[in-house]
């Protein structure tokens, strides 16, 4: 009965959202809601749909569902119930998403965090250290940062800041908080990023300012010295909805702390994550009085009632026509005639990648591995964060250094985002996280490794690129969980560039695993009960893998030998799933398998 009550921005959100959940797409069936949101959007419309006709058609089909007439048997594989009230409002971290909180309980956990042993639910702090107090002027305003404190707050992601009831929802507590006295810290750091321009129109309509579309940036200097100084635990974390402290570029030693959290919560954990919700006050409002979080929690007839008013037909109708027709900047580019795009071999924003470079007519064929070194050895759950290039570019970063050497201003360096269309740039960004915990470095964290033959601490770039220099495979030992979080591609492409040949692991997320099969990339997992750890692998051995040289003698999941030049061998899975996936490793990876296909038609 639930269902009835989901809005179809509702359901977009959460189908849209399958990835991080396990599966590969989310489905809501057809209601009244739908065709309803139907007909408005294309209210303004020449002609107008035949919802009608839509319903009846559904309906014969048996795809429409009627909430208030008695539900038809369907056959599904299985069921999950979820009982809506139980869902309460709550937080992940404050290093990892899957790691859920209760809001409820947050002070509590946060507690706990700061006690526990170094990993993804501690921070092993002092307790002499635990109420150190950092006083600092901040733009001639005295400030002080404690253990909990917030330095940035961020609404961002595409899917939930393009849900009308959630973002409004989000103005609505602000606006409630505003009204009650409540103030942000000047040197708390905002920012508000709309999935569509839409959400800046119904922002405008309803509330009359949003802010700036940005990334965050750093921040400000003397709030960034205040937490490198005084070593405060942090964590950086790129995910979804984040209420985050930044990490501090000056000290590699800073840990970074995020909480991911609904943006209806980002305006009450604006000021310290170490406060119980249900009992303390936020923060104190007008004539002193204590504002508590209840206060200003809007009720879902007021956020239906904002949709309403302020979400409206043509918002769609405008902002769509004017897409095509882009901006001043944009139409003034000079467009060249010809056919093929002409590559400049100096744009560090875009160039040409090598994919396809030195492509045979025929397909290689399969590839073992031989006398491969280990590039990176990872415990459990290194996700795509880890792996893929992300964030701005660090000013003492390989990316750096490529850039100053092309004349790139460091004002000008940007993030890796913006320069996704260099493959250079990316390859180096690759494993380039602050945070990545390599067992070759024996404790070191950073995104740096140990080249076997030199002994030589690296940072994970340099060391592959001595590796590819020297024609020798590299190989990823890993834990549970390789990949997990956002589906990325460039945490397959990147890996690629560096020269892996293989990743066995004792377990890939879904959509990783696929990733790396269509990028060429050897997916291996460790038997059952096996890792590298148990197998008494050091990381410092050369591996080989045994692949038959003919794609007709590999099967999907059949079981490989892996050998190592100090004698070890064991026996791990190929995870080829299909026989697709294996017509995609005949041919060198996917796009070589879509080019020679097009090639033939």
């Amino acid at each position: 009965e639930g269902m009835g009550e989901l809005s179809l921005a509702d359901q977009a959100t959460i189908a849209n959202m399958s990835p991080e959940y396990g599966t590969t797409m989310g489905v809501f069936p057809v209601d009244h809601v739908t065709l309803s949101s139907i007909f408005h959007r294309f209210l303004y419309c020449a002609t107008l749909p035949n919802v009608s006709m839509i319903e009846a058609y559904l309906r014969a089909k048996k795809m429409f569902v009627d909430y208030n007439e008695p539900q038809q048997e369907r056959a599904y594989s299985f069921f999950l119930q979820l009982d809506l009230a139980e869902v309460e409002p709550c937080i992940s971290g404050p290093k990892w998403p899957h790691d859920r909180v209760p809001l409820k309980e947050r002070k509590a956990d946060w507690h706990a965090c700061l006690n526990n042993n170094v990993g993804f639910k501690g921070f092993a702090v002092p307790k002499e250290e635990q109420n150190k107090v950092a006083k600092f002027t901040f733009h001639g305003l005295p400030a002080e940062l404690r253990h909990g404190s917030v330095v940035i707050a961020a609404i961002t992601s595409c899917t939930n800041t393009s849900n009308p009831s959630v973002m409004l929802g989000a103005g609505l507590v602000a606006k409630k908080a505003y009204e009650l006295g409540l103030e942000v810290k000047p040197w708390i750091k905002t920012s508000l990023a709309p999935g569509s321009g839409v959400v800046t129109k119904y922002l405008l309509q309803s509330y009359g300012c949003t802010t700036c579309i940005e990334n965050s940036g750093e921040l400000d200097e003397s709030v960034a010295l205040a937490i490198s100084e005084n070593v405060m635990p942090q964590y950086f974390r790129q995910f979804s909805l984040i209420l985050f402290m930044q990490w501090c570029s000056k000290n590699w030693a800073l840990q970074i702390f995020s909480f991911v959290t609904w943006p209806f919560n980002i305006f009450p954990t604006l000021f310290n994550v170490d406060i119980d919700f249900e009992k303390e006050p936020i923060g104190t409002g007008k004539w002193g009085k204590s504002i508590y979080f209840k206060d200003i929690w809007p009720s879902n007839d007021e956020i239906a009632q904002l949709v309403q008013s302020s979400v409206l037909p043509d918002m769609f109708k405008s902002t769509y026509e004017a897409i095509t027709k882009g901006n001043l900047m944009w139409n003034q580019l000079s467009v060249p005639a010809s056919t093929l795009y002409s590559w400049d071999p100096n744009s560090t924003y875009i160039h040409e990648p090598p994919y396809f470079k030195n492509m045979t007519v025929e397909p290689p064929g399969p590839h073992g591995v031989k006398d491969a070194y280990c590039l990176l050895n990872f415990g459990d759950s290194i996700a795509t964060d880890h792996i893929s290039p992300a964030g701005s570019i660090q000013k003492d970063s390989p990316a750096a250094k490529f850039l100053l050497e092309r004349g790139v201003d460091k004002k000008d360096f940007n993030s890796y985002g913006s320069r996704r269309g260099n493959d250079e740039v990316m390859a180096i960004g690759t494993f380039a996280n602050i945070r990545i915990v390599d067992k070759l470095l024996k404790g070191d964290v950073g995104p740096k490794t140990i080249h076997v033959p030199t002994g030589e601490k690296l940072y994970v770039y340099d060391a592959a690129m001595r590796y590819k220099a020297a024609g020798q495979d590299t190989i990823v030992l890993a834990g549970a969980e390789y990949g997990s979080g956002s589906s990325r591609d460039w945490a397959a492409k990147g890996p690629m560039l560096l020269g892996v040949k293989a990743v066995i692991a004792k377990s890939f997320e879904r959509i990783h695993r696929s990733n790396l099969v269509g990028m060429g990339i050897i997916p291996l997992c460790f038997k059952p009960g096996e890792d590298a750890d148990s197998l008494g692998l050091t990381s410092h051995e050369r591996y080989s893998i045994d692949l038959p040289n003919k794609i007709s003698e590999i099967r999907p999941g059949q079981d490989v030998t892996v050998t190592t030049d100090t004698g070890k061998s064991f026996t791990c899975t190929v995870r080829f799933d299909t026989d697709v996936e294996l017509a995609y490793f005949d041919d060198g990876g996917i796009l070589p398998f879509v080019i020679r296909n097009l090639k033939k038609e």
